[in-house]
């Protein structure tokens, strides 16, 4: 089976098909575009025409229930909803473009902790929309002779900037529909693309199949914690040089790690992207400094923007530590931080010490109420471990506050549709109660 191909040129026409359309019906720059579509050809041109004419494409997941899509819409407030169909925008006529977007797409944010946030940029002013183009054209080397798989969802940010800054390179960009390992492997092997996005799930899936993977000059991963042992994995199977990673959320883009980097400092983030600059405040939390064509606010929430901002810096709550060199370790969410008796745990740190098992593939920490110690320590993960092998295992490598009280197996962790672990479900799924 192949991809769809998405051609440049082809889309560059349907782009201003879109862009004639929105004006017909009187949207212009700043106004709001509705879509939930799966990814297609004119899924991109409908982003791309909208935002190279200042409209804001508001891209929803098309998997949302009724009611959820409902309440995102009507907080979004959108001048036009073209829902599933976004081909509605390919009419007869076609409009003048800007070169480059001048407004960054609007996506509400995963929602793991608490209500959705609409990450929201405004219009940008010329030279700063010609800024934020460059930087990530520049950042991972995008050119005309470039094919880009799309691995994950094109409702998310990173996927979705991929593909855009591909196609405004003169790129290529292949649609190989929803995430199959052996479909992917197979367009992979046969259509030799040059470039992909994917989470660490999309490599451990991929890795059990017969991939070719000579054709990547950039391999980029994010999303989710990347266990060492599976980095090295695909660090070995991957031609030299082409696995990055970079550590980014919704709302902005901190840090890119090459493979030489990390190899250097295993486990580690990278440093920052250019232009940008990290911190930590006294509670450990992450806050970077960003270029004015970086900012943003949270869509009708002056008081959680506020909150997120201190000057020209920002934070979306990850805690870590940032070294004299400017290497970046992540030691997670703050609403992930397990507090047990007094000790604060960060379950980035006692995962990679699980991670580290042979017989194990994946990990997730997280606490759950404790009456003596006020949360305790429990670990889900995947793998052929024993369980009482594992618990030996951390016993000798962690303190004692860090050591899991409790391991259990599992088949597959739960997850986001981005592939972040959803350590909030994981009680429940356990069995797991508050006594």
């Amino acid at each position: 089976m192949t991809a769809r191909v998405v051609r440049p040129r082809d889309s560059e026409r349907d782009q201003r098909r879109a862009a004639a359309s929105l004006a017909a019906a009187g949207l212009g720059a700043g106004d709001r575009l509705l879509v939930s579509a799966t990814a297609s050809p004119a899924l991109l041109a409908a982003v791309l025409g909208a935002l190279r004419t200042g409209v804001v494409p508001v891209v929803l997941d098309p998997a949302l229930p009724a009611a959820e899509r409902a309440v995102l819409a009507g907080d979004a407030a959108p001048a036009m909803d073209v829902g599933s169909a976004p081909e509605r925008l390919l009419g007869d006529e076609q409009a003048d473009l800007a070169d480059v977007p001048l407004a960054r797409p609007m996506h509400y944010t995963s929602g793991t902790t608490g209500r959705r946030k609409g990450v929201w940029s405004g219009v940008l002013a010329e030279d700063d929309a010609g800024s934020l183009a460059r930087e990530e054209i520049d950042l991972w080397e995008f050119v005309p002779d470039d094919r880009h798989l799309v691995l994950s969802p094109l409702h998310h940010s990173a996927p979705l900037r991929f593909a855009v800054h591909t196609l405004l390179a003169g790129g290529e960009v292949l649609l190989p529909g929803p995430f199959d390992a052996a479909r992917a492997a197979e367009v992979i092997t046969t259509q030799r693309p040059t470039t992909t996005f994917c989470v660490p799930t999309h490599l451990q899936r991929l890795l059990r199949e017969q991939v070719d993977w000579s054709s990547f000059r950039r391999l980029v991963h994010a999303g989710a914690p990347c266990p060492a042992p599976l980095k090295r994995a695909v660090l070995a199977a991957a031609p030299a040089g082409s696995v990055w990673e970079f550590y980014g959320s919704t709302e902005a883009q901190f840090t890119v790690c090459s493979p030489e980097h990390w190899l250097a400092h295993p486990g580690s983030v990278g440093r920052a992207r250019p232009g940008r600059r990290l911190t930590t405040d006294e509670r450990g939390q992450l806050w970077c400094a960003v270029p004015r064509w970086a900012r943003f606010e949270y869509w009708r929430a002056p008081e959680k923007t506020a909150a997120a901002w201190r000057g020209d810096q920002v934070t979306v709550g990850d805690l870590g530590r940032v070294d004299d060199d400017g290497t970046v370790w992540l030691d997670g969410r703050r609403e992930d931080l397990v507090i047990s008796g007094g000790v604060n745990v960060y379950p980035a740190e006692v995962e990679a010490v699980l991670d580290a098992h042979p017989a194990v593939a994946e990990s997730a920490v997280f606490g759950v109420p404790d009456e003596e110690w006020g949360q305790r320590v429990v670990a889900a993960y995947v793998g052929t471990a024993d369980p009482a092998e594992l618990t030996r295992w951390a016993r000798e490598r962690l303190g004692a506050a860090k050591r899991p009280k409790s391991v259990h197996r599992l088949d597959d962790l739960p997850r986001t549709s981005t592939g972040k672990v959803r350590r909030l479900d994981l009680p429940e799924a356990l069995g797991l109660t508050a006594d």
